[in-house]
C-alpha cells in the first residue's frame, strides 16, 4: 500500500513537470518577441506569422505561443482578432497603464492607504467566518491552475480583506476598483514567478489576520503591496525574464 501511496506522489509529480516547462518557454517567447518589438523589427500594424509558424521559429508547441501572445496582449504590445491573428498595436509597455478607468499611478498612489489599514481593521475585527472565508479562498487560489480565474480570485481576496474591516468605506472602495485589481494581477503575472511569489505574501497576509495581528498584517500587506509595485517596474523596464529581487 505503501508502495502504492508512493507510485501515486511520483506520478501526480511526473504529470506537472510539463506546466513547469511550459511556463519557463512561454516566457522565453515573449521575451524574443517584447524585444523585436520594441526594437523595431516587428512594428506597429505588422500581423504577426501564425501561431503555427511562431511555434516551429521557437520549437515550442502552439499552447506556448498563445500564452506568450497573451503576455504581449497584457502588457498591451498586441492585439489578437479572432479570424485575422495577431496585430503589433504598440512599440513599447505603457508608461502608465490603465485598467478600466484607473491608471497603474493612481492605483499605486491610493491603494497603500486603503488596503494596510483595512488589513489592519481585518485583523482585529473579522469574525470567523471571514478567517475560515479568507483561509479557503487563499486555498483555492493556491490550488488554481488558471491565470484568468486566478487573477480574478486574486481582487476577490483583496475584497474580502477589505470587508473583514469591518469599515463599509474601504469595502466600497475596493469592490469599485476590483475588476482594474485583477487587470493590474493579470499584468504582473507575466513576470516569472510573480504568482508564486504572490502566494507566500499572501500566505503572511492570511497568517496575521487570523492569528488577529494588526501591526503583522499591516506590515504583510504593505509589503505585498511594494512587491507588486516593483514587479510593474520591471515590466516598464526593458527587464521581463529579470529575477525577482531579493528579500
Amino acid at each position: 500500500m505503501h508502495h502504492s501511496d508512493a507510485m501515486s506522489l511520483s506520478d501526480s509529480w511526473a504529470r506537472k513537470q510539463p506546466s513547469t516547462v511550459r511556463v519557463g518557454a512561454a516566457e522565453a517567447v515573449l521575451s524574443d518577441l517584447r524585444a523585436a518589438i520594441e526594437g523595431g523589427e516587428l512594428v506597429v500594424g505588422e500581423r504577426l506569422p501564425s501561431e503555427a509558424a511562431l511555434a516551429t521559429k521557437f520549437g515550442v508547441s502552439r499552447s506556448v505561443v498563445r500564452e506568450a501572445l497573451r503576455s504581449t496582449t497584457t502588457l498591451g504590445l498586441t492585439e489578437t482578432h479572432t479570424g485575422k491573428g495577431t496585430f503589433v498595436v504598440a512599440s513599447e509597455v505603457a508608461a502608465n497603464p490603465t485598467f478600466g478607468a484607473y491608471t497603474v499611478d493612481a492605483l499605486r498612489e491610493a491603494r497603500p492607504h486603503i488596503e494596510v489599514p483595512a488589513a489592519a481593521l481585518a485583523a482585529v475585527r473579522r469574525t470567523p467566518e471571514q478567517a475560515d472565508a479568507l483561509r479557503q479562498l487563499f486555498d483555492t487560489m493556491l490550488a488554481e491552475p488558471d491565470p484568468k480565474t486566478w487573477v480574478r480570485l486574486d481582487a476577490e481576496f483583496h475584497l474580502l480583506i477589505a470587508q473583514a474591516s469591518g469599515n463599509d468605506v474601504f469595502a466600497a472602495v475596493i469592490a469599485q476598483i476590483r475588476d482594474a485589481l485583477a487587470g493590474q494581477s493579470e499584468m504582473v503575472n507575466v513576470l516569472p514567478d510573480r504568482r508564486e511569489r504572490s502566494d507566500i505574501e499572501h500566505r503572511s497576509i492570511v497568517d496575521a489576520i487570523v492569528d488577529g495581528s494588526g501591526d503583522d498584517a499591516s506590515e504583510a500587506m504593505s509589503r505585498h503591496l511594494q512587491h507588486v509595485q516593483n514587479a510593474l517596474g520591471r515590466l516598464r523596464g526593458d527587464a521581463v525574464t529579470a529575477p525577482p529581487a531579493a528579500e
